[in-house]
């Protein structure tokens, strides 16, 4: 049931009527109908779906499904009924100008460097491609960044042409088509001959502008991020309310933010080593004060303690200076916190227990798994019981 596609015809009609020639709900409970005509865009060729009102009923999606352009809808709407449509249009430029942005933008690579574009992805915020390059330099991409915006100053128009697979010839095309049949070109003169099903401006000059942001390597190929038209501006905006908050944080002028926050991480780098010096001072005297409270139960010393939030490393160094201090005594550690009970088991050298069996022959009380040596074991699982009841059983569990 094909549809008269008003938007190949003039990509900035906002409003149109058509006839419901179909209401129907597919097999995830969707409100969908098919138009005689539509200015709606489906989603296709990297490019989103448009959005917008059938007789004031949202239209949140539209795809082209088995030859047909389903509109779905909040509500149904009745077959052979007369619509009047609406078209989100900021949401529709939007998609025009990072569209033809990226047109530009990749024949530009391949004008530079003959760096061709594998796929582009057009995001809410930011778009990518994927460039058939394992690495780009900063050079580079200014230099292709400086070619699309010459492209976009020059005010070039950009056309649209159907023609047949024995007019292609005609082209210097920067892509092989997927298609045989139905072929659309969007062309920029003497620039890029591109097949393409989306939306675009008429002229380069309605894209405004194209920023690349950033790249990052993706297996064999570059993804390139980027913004076009408003999107430049908004990046600028946000950009820009950072680096005043930072400029504020740092006390330091923008250009010299970057040496202000690396002395920042260099400080708080050696703050993190003189607490971390402190807490093993600390530990030691810890240790040695637990290890005055120790117990004689059923002929063994023991050790036993009980935390709350403590980091299980921060345990586990402290068992360790205990036994590193004593040959015949045991270490039993139970720490608690909001989701889980912890225990960290050690022992003396002239103790012949296993800390590992011990844990192990704990841990199904708590549903727990973990492990270690003869020496110091460790594990952890569900509040099942308290961690009173833990250390109980660890005591008889020896």
């Amino acid at each position: 049931m094909n549809s008269e596609k008003l938007y190949y015809q003039d990509q900035y009609i906002t409003s149109f009527t058509a006839n419901v020639l179909k209401s129907e709900i597919d097999d995830q409970g969707r409100y969908y109908v098919v138009l005689d005509q539509t200015a709606f865009y489906p989603t296709g060729g990297g490019q989103p779906h448009d959005l917008g009102m059938l007789n004031d009923i949202n239209v949140y999606g539209v795809e082209e499904i088995e030859g047909e352009i389903r509109h779905f809808t909040e509500e149904p709407i009745e077959i052979d009924t007369m619509c009047t449509g609406e078209i989100e249009w900021e949401r529709r430029f939007d998609h025009m100008q990072q569209h033809a942005g990226q047109h530009i933008l990749s024949a530009a690579f391949v004008e530079e460097f003959d760096y061709k574009t594998a796929s582009f992805h057009l995001g809410k915020e930011i778009c990518s491609i994927d460039l058939d390059v394992a690495n780009l330099s900063e050079g580079e991409a200014t230099r292709v960044e400086n070619l699309a915006n010459d492209m976009i100053l020059d005010n070039r128009p950009i056309e649209t042409k159907w023609v047949t697979e024995e007019e292609l010839s005609n082209y210097k095309l920067r892509k092989e088509l997927s298609v045989s049949e139905n072929i659309r070109l969007v062309i920029i003169p003497e620039f890029d001959y591109n097949g393409c099903g989306g939306t675009h401006p008429s002229t380069t000059g309605q894209v405004s502008a194209i920023k690349v942001l950033h790249w990052e390597k993706q297996k064999k190929k570059t993804r390139v991020y980027f913004v076009c038209g408003k999107r430049v501006m908004k990046q600028l905006s946000e950009k820009h309310q950072v680096i005043q908050g930072l400029t504020s944080l740092l006390s330091a002028p923008q250009e010299n933010l970057e040496k202000a926050a690396n002395q920042v991480l260099q400080q708080s780098k050696q703050y993190e080593k003189e607490i971390t010096d402190l807490k093993m001072h600390l530990i030691k005297y810890e240790a040695k004060a637990l290890l005055e409270q120790a117990q004689l139960i059923n002929g063994q010393k023991m050790v036993q303690a009980v935390f709350q939030n403590r980091p299980v490393p921060e345990l586990q160094h402290l068992a360790k200076v205990i036994v590193a201090n004593t040959n015949d005594t045991v270490v039993l550690f139970v720490n608690e916190n909001v989701q889980k009970l912890q225990m960290v088991c050690a022992k003396g050298s002239d103790l012949s227990l296993s800390m590992n069996q011990l844990v192990k022959q704990v841990l199904p009380i708590i549903n727990g798994k973990g492990g270690g040596t003869d020496s110091i074991a460790q594990g952890g699982g569900d509040k099942l019981v308290s961690a009173e009841g833990l250390m109980e059983k660890l005591v008889k569990s020896i």
